[in-house]
């Protein structure tokens, strides 16, 4: 099966794939579905969402004082299946960041490079903003501040209700900077809310190790040229670690490499 769903994601193009998942989690009509966490950043709190954030589920339940175990194990199964390969064909937000990242040449903007040496963020937030603050305030404050939340949910709720609008506060202001800032940094870096704050994606970080879904490097083609790197969009040489946390398995540098020294296969079967 897994053999069956790597021919088919090679053989597609992954941009119609990501526009195709942001509108089948955006289109409104499948509602009745928000019991589901969706395989990526998208708001529950969006009018026409019709899947719920894993990650809003996660809080949620935190604050109840209630073990996730169905979250939890939805997303423990993809991880086990394909690593975080959700992030890089699924995610609407991360989508996003590809999309804006391409505008860097056409506005002749620089390229500005962030030491993965800060690759511990995700963890934090995902312990602190999203397990620990919740269940010491009752609040999700991670939702709260979460500029998918903002983009998706709070700027259409206000401009969908003119009585909302009246009663802003310094919460939202705070919010839409939030957003403001990462919309600019995104331009410039690649992925830089997938890279440094997404929780979902430090959840699915440690499945790249041990899941079904692998990549592999043939040392004895490869020269690393940084054809790979070029390519990724979460600036990473997967010659380097093949199956590196940071991986979002979009698998581009599968395409790309000319010597063809870069293979998808699983872990019982090439």
């Amino acid at each position: 099966m897994i053999s069956r769903l790597i021919q088919t994601l090679l053989s597609t193009s992954r941009r119609r794939v990501q526009a195709l998942a942001f509108v089948l989690m955006n289109s409104y009509v499948l509602q009745s579905l928000k019991f589901l966490p969706c395989p990526g950043m998208n708001c529950y709190a969006c009018p026409a969402a019709n899947l719920a954030c894993p990650i809003g589920s996660l809080q949620h339940f935190i604050i109840l004082r209630q073990l996730p175990l169905y979250t939890l194990g939805l997303l423990g199964l993809i991880g086990v299946w394909v690593g975080r390969l959700a992030c890089g064909w699924f995610c609407p937000f991360g989508w996003l960041q590809e999309l804006l990242f391409g505008l860097r040449r056409r506005l002749s903007w620089p390229r500005w490079r962030v030491g993965e040496s800060r690759r511990w963020l995700p963890y934090a937030v995902l312990l602190l903003l999203v397990v620990v603050v919740p269940f010491l305030t009752w609040e999700p404050w991670f939702s709260k501040l979460c500029p998918v939340g903002t983009l998706e949910a709070g700027i259409p709720v206000l401009l969908l209700n003119a009585d909302l609008r009246a009663q802003v506060g310094w919460l939202f202001v705070l919010k839409v900077a939030i957003l403001a800032g990462f919309l600019l940094w995104m331009v410039v870096t690649q992925r830089p809310f997938c890279r440094f704050v997404c929780p979902l994606g430090a959840i699915w970080s440690p499945f790249n190790r041990v899941s079904q879904l692998q990549l592999k490097v043939d040392e004895g083609l490869c020269t690393s040229c940084g054809v790979c790197r070029a390519v990724c969009p979460v600036d990473i040489a997967i010659h380097e670690d093949a199956n590196s946390t940071r991986c979002v398995r979009c698998m581009e540098c599968v395409r790309a490499c000319p010597e063809r020294a870069i293979s998808v296969a699983t872990r019982f079967r090439p």
